[in-house]
């Protein structure tokens, strides 16, 4: 029996459960020192199954300890997705004179004598840190007869108004609640977006404020949407966002209903919401997301266990000649598994003459920087055979960036997992930077500081070997290449 960790395509620095199935991260709340990762599991099973909440804790975001499943399915149905928010004043009436969790997601069933799917939303709450719940006698707290996709609430204290406010996916919008006690809701209003990505049902809404450009008296709302599996796009599940105004009950798109904004260009990051109550002090916003697609999520080729979560990612919104846009990156915390580095300057890749440099380890971040002298396109491979590698590479003519796996390895469980990942990208005073981490079976791509970003999944036959820079049809400079290894969060 393989060792646990030690698994093949077993992610070394990104969560995974110990065995089983999970997807939707749930519940992410900032608690006592401790970061909450609640998620959606299924204990029986490597596929989707009845939905429980496993549970992990971390300190830093980046090292988790697994600890016990925190919801079980009961008499109201399986436990969905949700969120969870600290309660500091009691206004629940579920505490004494401390702060307590109280949990907040979709019981999932069926309506009395009949197939039709039934979800309705639900509280519980924990008086010791989130290690045992209570689920409220008073359940289910909120439900429409007339909406069967009703789901996936996520909850946040709204200073101005002194209410606490749900966002809702319900079908194909967003339905916004509010309520002073987290028990007794009330309608607020509907967002719906007229033009594009109606194909998949919406899901996992999440909504908060951030600075522009670092400005604390320039601040905008932005709402998070995923989009479930539609036939008929290429992406399968992918997660989009708006950027906007809320005043407690209504939120209003800045944007054309066409302007369409996604949040990750890679097939492999979805349902991602953000940690509440990260304190003031800290000021972050934190996501992740699940790392696969409902397209093939079922058929990855892992045995023990199915499914990884993102790294943990800190939000920003920054001006760009096409609008307000968000910005993501890892969160610094990363530093803590840094490990030995190597580092190169002042290279020159000559016209379809490839630089190639050791991986000294399967776990490793690079950092590169391209500077564009006369090439039509430039990029970096990261091989484990002549034939078995994934590419990432810069059209200057298209001004895109793509991530090319349709040869990075086993690919034959899905006919939609080969695939070129691709996104519009301007050079910024002729270069481009990249910032990739490569991990047991996956690849995220950070480019221009997070300006864009792509994650996506990989299942290499081979352990990868090379970084290969090319350049294409004339000459590329490389002022910085800097390769180091990371830890296994597992390894302790």
């Amino acid at each position: 029996m393989t060792e646990l960790y030690k698994e093949k395509y077993r992610p070394q620095f990104h969560f995974s459960p110990e065995e089983k199935w999970m997807n939707d991260p749930n519940g992410m709340v900032f608690f006592n020192d401790e970061y909450h990762l609640f998620y959606q599991y299924h204990p029986f099973g490597t596929t989707w199954g009845p939905m429980h909440w496993g549970h992990a804790v971390s300190k830093d975001l980046i090292h988790w300890e697994q600890l016990p499943i925190a919801l079980y399915p009961d008499e109201h149905g399986a436990i969905f997705s949700g969120s969870a928010v600290v309660d500091w004043n009691n206004t629940s009436g579920f505490f004494d004179n401390q702060p307590g969790l109280v949990a907040i997601y979709t019981s999932a069933g069926t309506y009395p004598d009949s197939d039709r799917p039934r979800q309705r939303q639900s509280l519980a709450y924990s008086k010791d840190n989130g290690r045992t719940w209570v689920t409220y006698e008073g359940n289910p707290v909120l439900s429409d007869v007339n909406i069967t996709d009703y789901r996936d609430p996520k909850v946040f204290w709204h200073d101005e108004t002194n209410k606490w406010v749900m966002v809702l996916a319900t079908g194909q919008s967003i339905t916004i609640y509010t309520s002073p006690n987290l028990r007794d809701w009330e309608y607020g209003s509907e967002f719906e977006n007229k033009a594009g990505s109606h194909g998949g049902v919406w899901e996992c809404p999440d909504l908060f404020k951030l600075s522009v450009d670092g400005d604390e008296n320039n601040q905008k709302w932005v709402m998070f949407l995923s989009l479930g599996d539609d036939p008929k796009t290429k992406e399968g599940s992918r997660t989009k966002y708006f950027i906007g105004d809320f005043d407690g009950t209504t939120f209003v798109n800045d944007n054309p209903d066409e302007t369409i904004l996604w949040l990750d260009y890679g097939r492999d990051n979805y349902a991602g919401v953000s940690w509440s109550d990260i304190p003031s002090l800290d000021g972050r916003r934190i996501y992740l997301g699940w790392m696969s697609n409902w397209r093939y999520a079922n058929q990855v080729p892992t045995q023990e266990w199915r499914s990884a979560m993102t790294l943990p990612r800190e939000l920003s919104l920054t001006s760009s000649e096409d609008g307000i846009r968000l910005v993501q990156k890892p969160v610094s915390e990363i530093g803590s598994i840094r490990k030995g580095t190597e580092a190169y300057q002042n290279l020159t890749i000559e016209s379809n003459n490839p630089s190639s440099f050791n991986m000294f380890s399967q776990l490793l971040e690079v950092n590169v920087e391209f500077e564009k002298l006369d090439s039509s396109s430039f990029g970096i491979a990261i091989q484990g055979s002549e034939t078995e590698k994934t590419i990432i590479s810069y059209d200057v003519v298209k001004e895109t960036l793509s991530v090319d796996r349709t040869n990075s390895g086993e690919n034959s469980f899905s006919e939609s997992f080969p695939a070129v990942q691709e996104a519009s990208l301007k050079m910024e005073n002729n270069r481009i930077n990249l910032q990739i981490f490569i991990d047991a079976s996956s690849i995220e791509v950070f480019a221009n500081d997070g300006k864009v970003a792509f994650t996506s999944l990989l299942f290499p036959n081979h352990p990868y070997e090379t970084i290969t820079l090319f350049s294409n049809e004339g000459n590329t400079g490389v002022p910085s290449l800097t390769l180091t290894e990371l830890d296994s969060i597992w390894s302790k």
